[in-house]
This record gives C-alpha cells, sequence and structure tokens, in this order.
C-alpha cells in the first residue's frame, strides 16, 4: 500500500500499469493473509480440543488418588484401633505366673501347653480365675445367708433390750436414796455422761481427763458441766430453710451487700459472733486442805477455736479482806503467770489476728473480763497445742496432751491458792505493823528487835515505775505488769526504811524483790551506799536462808523481819559523832565480831543463830 501511495505521488504513463500490478498482489496477499488466519484458529481450535481431553484425564487421574489416600486413611485408623484394643481380661487383677502353676488343677493350666504360647496361658488364667469367682460368688451368699441370721437375733436381743430399759430406769430411780447414802452417785454420773456427748471435742478431752484425774489421784477435784444442752443440740441442726429458697435469695443479698457500708451495729454483731462461747462448759471444784475451793469455769470459743477460764476462790470462813490483798484473790491475778510467761492476755491461736483484723478487733485483752483468759495451759488441758513454728490448718484436740499436763496443773494450781490465802492471812497483820514470825522460824533472828514495821500498803504499777531508787528493778525487766506491788516502811528512831517489793504471781517458788532508801542523814540508796546494798542482797540473793519450812509461806514475812534486823544492825554500827553532844541515839544491842570490814567499811549483816552474834559473809 505505502508503494501504491508513492508511485501514484510521482504520476505518470507507466504508473498505472504498476499500481494495477501491485494491487493485484495486495489482493493475493489478502488472501493468503486470510487463509493463514483462518489455518491458525483450526489449529488453536485442536490443541484446545487436545489440552481439554488432557486435562479431564488429569482429573480422572487426581480423583482416583484421593480415592486410593482416603481408604489408606481408613485402613491406619483401623489398624491403629486394632493395635489399640484392650481386652477386658487386662482390666482383671490376675493370679501372678507363680501363683497360677502352683495353686491351678493340671487340667487348668495345661503347663506343657501354656507354658510356650502367651495366649493358651492367658485363657488358662482367666479359666481359673473364673473358678476362682465362682467359689467365692457361693461363699459370698453363704455370708448373705449368716448375716440375715444374725440381724434376726440382733432385733430379737433389741426387743428384749428395749423391754429391759424401763425396768432399770425404776431400778435407779429406787437406787438413789442408796446412793445418796453411800456416797455413790451414779445417776447423775450418768447424766453427766450423757450431757458430755454435746461438748465441742476441747471440753470433752477436758471433761473426760479431769475425771478420770480426779477418780485416780485426787478426790477432792470434782467435775461438773454446766449449760443448756437445748442450745448445744441446736448448733448442730441443719437449716430448716429449703435450698431452693436459698438460691433465690442469694441474688438480692449480693446487690444488697454491694450497696450496704458496715455500721457500728454491723460491726458488733460480727464481733459478738467472732467471740460467741459454746453453750456448754465445765466446771472444775478444786478443794484445798484449808476446806478452802478454787471455782474454775472453763469455755470454749467456737470461732476462735480457743479455750478460756474464769476462777473464784471461796473459802471455809469468811475472811477479813485486809485493803493491801484486795487484788490477791482476784480472777485477774490468782491464776496469772502459773506458767513463766503465761498472762494470759494474748490468744495462743496465731490464726486469730487475721479473724480479729476482718471484724475490727484490736486485742483480745478488751474482753477477758468477760470471756476469760485464754491461758496456755487451759489450751493443754484440753488438748490444743498451737506451734508457732510450723502452724496447722486444723488444731485437733489430743488426749495425750491433755493427760501428761493434767496433774502438774492441779497442783500448781492448788500451791496457788494456798500461797494466795497464806499471804492473804499475813497481810491482815502486816497493815496493823505486825510481822508474824512462826516459831519454827524464830531462830533465823536476835530476840530483840527495836526497828519495827509502821506502814504496808498497795502501790500502783505505774507509781512504782516511777520511783527513783526502783530505776534497776525496772532496767532488769523484773517489774511487770503481772506482778504486785507494796511499799514497807520500817522506823527506829529518826531513821525510816522505805521497802518497795515486788511480789510475783507465783510467790513462794519465785521470791519477792526488795529495793530499799533509808531516810537518816541524807538519803541513802543502793546506788550512794554499800550498805544499803548489802541489805537488799541479804534478802534478795540469801533468800534461801528465810524460806523456813516446805511450802515456805512465811518468806514475805521473814523477809520483812530480816529487814527491821538489817536495820538494827545499820544504826547501832553507825560510828557516832564526837562533836555532838549528849548519849548515843542508837546504842550498840547486838554482838558484832567485827564493826567494819574492807575500804567500804561493810557492817557485818550475817546473823548466826547458834551463837547470836553478826558476822561478814
Amino acid at each position: 500500500m505505502a508503494e501504491i501511495q508513492d508511485l501514484k505521488s510521482r504520476g505518470g504513463k507507466d504508473v498505472a500499469i504498476e499500481i494495477e500490478e501491485r494491487r493485484i498482489q495486495s489482493c493475493v496477499h489478502f488472501m493468503t493473509l486470510k487463509k493463514l488466519n483462518r489455518l491458525a484458529h483450526i489449529r488453536l481450535k485442536k490443541g484446545r480440543d487436545q489440552t481439554h481431553e488432557a486435562k479431564q484425564k488429569v482429573d480422572a487421574y487426581h480423583l482416583q488418588l484421593q480415592n486410593l489416600l482416603y481408604e489408606v486413611m481408613h485402613l491406619q485408623k483401623e489398624i491403629t484401633k486394632c493395635l489399640g484394643f484392650k481386652s477386658k481380661h487386662e482390666e482383671i487383677d490376675l493370679f501372678s505366673l507363680e501363683e497360677f502353676y502352683k495353686e491351678a488343677p493340671s487340667d487348668i493350666s495345661k503347663a506343657e501347653v501354656t507354658m510356650g504360647d502367651p495366649h493358651q496361658q492367658t485363657l488358662a488364667r482367666l479359666d481359673w480365675d473364673l473358678e476362682q469367682r465362682k467359689r467365692l460368688a457361693e461363699k459370698y451368699r453363704e455370708c448373705l445367708s449368716n448375716k440375715e441370721k444374725i440381724l434376726k437375733e440382733i432385733e430379737v436381743k433389741k426387743e428384749y433390750l428395749s423391754s429391759l430399759q424401763p425396768r432399770l430406769n425404776s431400778i435407779m430411780q429406787a437406787s438413789l436414796p442408796v446412793q445418796e447414802y453411800l456416797f455413790m452417785p451414779f445417776d447423775q454420773a450418768h447424766k453427766q455422761y450423757e450431757t458430755a456427748r454435746h461438748l465441742p471435742p476441747p471440753l470433752y478431752v477436758l471433761f473426760v481427763q479431769a475425771t478420770a484425774y480426779g477418780q485416780a489421784c485426787d478426790k477432792t477435784l470434782s467435775v461438773a458441766i454446766e449449760g443448756s444442752v437445748d442450745e448445744a443440740k441446736a448448733l448442730f441442726k441443719p437449716p430448716e430453710d429449703s435450698q431452693d429458697d436459698k438460691s433465690d435469695s442469694d441474688a438480692e443479698e449480693e446487690q444488697t451487700t454491694k450497696r450496704q457500708r458496715p455500721t457500728l451495729g454491723v460491726q458488733l454483731d460480727d464481733k459478738c459472733k467472732m467471740l460467741k462461747r459454746h453453750p456448754l462448759s465445765v466446771m472444775l471444784d478444786l478443794k484445798c486442805k484449808d476446806d478452802s475451793v478454787l471455782h474454775l469455769t472453763l469455755f470454749y470459743l467456737m470461732n476462735l477455736n480457743i479455750m478460756t477460764v474464769k476462777a473464784k476462790v471461796t473459802t471455809a470462813t469468811d475472811l477479813i479482806t485486809p485493803i493491801s490483798a484486795g487484788d490477791l484473790l482476784s480472777p485477774d491475778s490468782v491464776l496469772s503467770c502459773l506458767y513463766p510467761g503465761d498472762h494470759g492476755k494474748k490468744t495462743p491461736n496465731p490464726a486469730n489476728q487475721y479473724q480479729f483484723d476482718k471484724v475490727g478487733i484490736l486485742t483480745l485483752s478488751d474482753y477477758v473480763l468477760e470471756l476469760g483468759h485464754p491461758y496456755l495451759w487451759v489450751q493443754k488441758l484440753g488438748g490444743l497445742h498451737f506451734p508457732k513454728e510450723q502452724p496447722q490448718q486444723t488444731v485437733i484436740a489430743d488426749h495425750s496432751l491433755s493427760s501428761s499436763h493434767m496433774e502438774t496443773t492441779m497442783k500448781l494450781l492448788k500451791t496457788r491458792v494456798q500461797s494466795c490465802l497464806a499471804l492473804h492471812k499475813r497481810f491482815a497483820s502486816l497493815e496493823h505493823g505486825i510481822v508474824p514470825v512462826t516459831s519454827d522460824c524464830q531462830y533465823l533472828f536476835p530476840a530483840k528487835v527495836v526497828s519495827r514495821l509502821v506502814k504496808w500498803v498497795t502501790v500502783a504499777h505505774e507509781d512504782y515505775m516511777e520511783l527513783h531508787f526502783t530505776k534497776d528493778i525496772v532496767d532488769a525487766g523484773l517489774a511487770g505488769d503481772t506482778n504486785l506491788y507494796y511499799m514497807a516502811l520500817i522506823e527506829r528512831g529518826t531513821a525510816k526504811l522505805q521497802a518497795a517489793v515486788v511480789l510475783n504471781p507465783g510467790y513462794s517458788s519465785i521470791p519477792p524483790i526488795f529495793q530499799l532508801c533509808l531516810n537518816w542523814k541524807g538519803e541513802k540508796t543502793n546506788s550512794n551506799d554499800d550498805n544499803i546494798r548489802a541489805m537488799e542482797s541479804e534478802v534478795n540473793v540469801c533468800y534461801k536462808e528465810l524460806c523456813g519450812p516446805w511450802p515456805s509461806h512465811q518468806l514475805l514475812t521473814n523477809q520483812l523481819q530480816q529487814l527491821c534486823v538489817l536495820l538494827d544492825v545499820y544504826l547501832e554500827t553507825e560510828s557516832h559523832d564526837d562533836s555532838v553532844e549528849g548519849p548515843k541515839e542508837f546504842p550498840q544491842e547486838k554482838m558484832c565480831l567485827q564493826l567494819f570490814r574492807g575500804l567500804s567499811r561493810m557492817k557485818p549483816f550475817k546473823y548466826n543463830h547458834p551463837q547470836g552474834f553478826f558476822s561478814h559473809r
């Protein structure tokens, strides 16, 4: 076409012929091009048809492959099931091979066949096990028939016993006057044991062990149970409300509790629930030699899992209570420190502190007057032990723990009551200025003692701590708030000796402690006068010489009498001032081997009772 265009642009005669030839050639070329195009389409269609046929074959082969893979997977699952199949006989606990060949008969064991064939061996063991089970089933049926016979016999005996109970009750009722006359209260003891079934475990352990100890070792110990049995039974009854009602009200309770704020009334209710006591309590009445009785009432705090005790002392005759003896028999002090350090103001259960934090209780000591004191020895009598090194989740009452502490504790209680009553009687004399010295202790002192006791009063713990001459005792930690404090004033002429006394609740096994202050020619204490320190040593360190016969109830009065003697020696051996005219204020009446010794001019305070003279230690 380009050539034809070029020829046309030139012009000329010959050009038309060439243009015609070129037109004919282009037509031929167009025809050829159409032919080739048709052939290309035919070949493309043929290729597509061949490709489609091949694709169908491939899809057929792929489908066959998927079917084969599915069959393989199915076969593998079946193989796995077969390999993992467990027969029922594998769950049966068969006899061991040794027992099987030893006990099974030869027609079942067939050792010549089963020894080499595990399958036959298992079948034989199953046959033997089936045989044994048949025998046991037969034996079981025999036991059931025997059981039915025994049950029938029991029913017959129950009917006999039920008819016997009214007769026994009538016999017991008729024998009550005989029991009272012979002091054998079987009926009362039976009622007590019936009531004891409703005691909590710690109080039950205490009741059993105290009753056993009283029957075996101490006939003066009486044990009784007080309280409401009906309330104790009600503690173990299930609630009457149905579970459906409870579940329906749970949602409402949750909503109300989220909205409500803890008020004072709610906190008081929580505290009362936390400190709630069991309705039943155990009473121990311990009778002493002088017919005085120590009444112990022991309670159990259910939520705190501890025991408490209240004490009261009664005497055969009414005692004239001295002013200074007011705290001796009080419930707070009569049992305090029965064992060293056991003051009964803190709970022995470590878990209680977390319970107190939830309800807003600071310490249990604020409630001991109402609940009683939770002494450690009370917990041990109830079989309760709270180890601090390895705390336990639940503490269970132990009978062995209670029995191991029962005898020692009862003896300590008797000793404590006797000591308190002995001090009670002596305080009446001390308040009147009389130092009672028994005939067994007269030899410890000279016949003539001029110094005399003029004052004996009780002192508060805070006042004792503020005294300037008791600083050594306070710094040493010997002035605890569980002790009793007294002040004694001894006079002779113008000399006045003040004695501050620390009386431990464990008197007389723990001696009193004296601190002295002499007002004569100035104020003299152990800090500025070695002889005052020596006088304190005579009564505090050498107290064993003043104990007297056991049980040493006269130790306190002997110490006070010794102070009177020591004051006489101190004043009589003091050197006389020659510049002062007139007779000596305190003439020497005591015989002393040597008036002074050493650079500190120590005085002879030791009295030698057989010879009647004083010497240095």
